[in-house]
């Protein structure tokens, strides 16, 4: 297997990782700011002025002497935030990835996948959509026919066979788990995943000749990242509830 394979199945994986995580992060990011938006409404809800007729001593008319009097005002302050080192963070984050994409205890298959499958389909929207537009940009500049992408396809539903049932393996034997991270893991899934795209390869090599795939490859497509994007990662098997 060569290292350029090795190399694409590494950032495919982490390609699909980092869009969902993106997507967490959104999220996170859009509750940290509601919080604090609560917070300053409360703030300045507090330091409003009394309206006429709240307040009878402030409403009754009093003897002026013509001084004015400056005395200390309190200024409204932000709630203090706890700070968080980026271990921290990275421990909190993991906790949020496994409660979304673990499964919770009692949680039924159907159940799990009515919950997680939302999310992971927007976290794959964009990428499937942009591979899918760099295929059709390539296969034009390689004049691909119609017949040769037909049996593209076809070939390929052989290696997402073999890729969800690679993928659900290392899930099984916690290769690969949501709720922690297990670096040495991903690297060895990534490397058994090259082996898979390898042969896919092997397969489009059957079906276009050699400027063909010269051509898409010149045209900066990569057929790992158009597969990784494209697997049928809906149909995983769930993980099992965190022990």
């Amino acid at each position: 297997m060569s290292r350029a394979t090795h190399v694409l199945a590494g950032t495919t994986l982490l390609g699909l990782v980092a869009s969902l995580w993106l997507f967490i992060n959104n999220r996170t990011l859009h509750d940290e700011v509601a919080a604090k938006t609560a917070a300053l409404d409360k703030i300045k809800a507090d330091t409003i002025e009394p309206t006429p007729g709240s307040d009878a001593y402030l409403d009754a008319k009093k003897p002026r002497d013509g001084k004015v009097s400056f005395g200390p005002t309190a200024q409204p302050a932000l709630p203090e935030v706890p700070k968080e080192s980026r271990l921290d963070r990275r421990a909190r984050r993991t906790e949020e990835f496994g409660a979304m994409f673990g499964r919770a205890e009692g949680e039924t298959d159907e159940e799990y996948r009515a919950r997680v499958l939302p999310l992971i389909q927007l976290g794959l929207a964009r990428p499937r959509e942009r591979t899918a537009e760099n295929r059709k940009i390539a296969e034009a500049k390689a004049k691909v026919t119609p017949e040769q992408s037909a049996k593209l396809d076809q070939a390929f539903e052989k290696v997402y066979s073999d890729v969800l049932d690679y993928t659900n393996k290392a899930v099984i034997d916690g290769q690969l788990s949501p709720y922690e991270r297990n670096v040495a893991g991903w690297l060895d899934y990534a490397g058994g995943l090259g082996g898979i795209l390898n042969d896919a390869e092997g397969q489009v090599g059957k079906i276009l000749d050699a400027a063909q795939i010269k051509a898409m490859y010149d045209a900066g497509f990569e057929w790992g990242e158009y597969l990784g994007a494209n697997a049928p990662w809906e149909k995983l098997t769930p993980p099992p509830p965190k022990k």
